[in-house]
């Protein structure tokens, strides 16, 4: 099990800003965007200086899809594959690092109770 310290940005604005203008964020520490249903996501690098891995996870907890190394600045669009009820981004490298994959499943209270792969504690 890996555990991350998360800022948690689930207002639009605050999912709007992001880690934009963001030069360092600690290892193990990252930002969950949550989504008030799940639905199609898609981010972008606009003003980001940071690398970053962007794991999507449905409403159980379940990655979907990850995106690796995201270009810092790049205004490429990043989709999900399907509907996401959370976008965890982290540095890059992270996910290879710690051998994420799609289907593996991540706690978090955001993540419906009843549903969950994995219930929090």
């Amino acid at each position: 099990m890996t555990k991350f310290t998360v800022e948690v940005a689930d207002t639009d604005a605050e999912r709007a800003q992001g880690l934009m203008h963001r030069e360092h964020m600690p290892k193990s520490a990252g930002m969950l965007f949550i989504f008030e249903r799940p639905q199609r996501a898609a981010f972008w690098m606009r003003n980001t200086p940071l690398p970053l891995d962007l794991i999507f996870i449905d409403k159980t907890g379940v990655i979907t899809n990850i995106h690796e190394n995201a270009i810092p600045f790049d205004e490429t669009t990043i989709p999900s594959r399907g509907r996401v009820l959370a976008v965890l981004e982290v540095n890059a490298g992270t996910s290879e690092t710690f051998g994420f994959a799609v289907g593996d499943q991540m706690q978090h209270p955001a993540f419906d109770p009843d549903a969950a792969a994995w219930p929090c504690p």
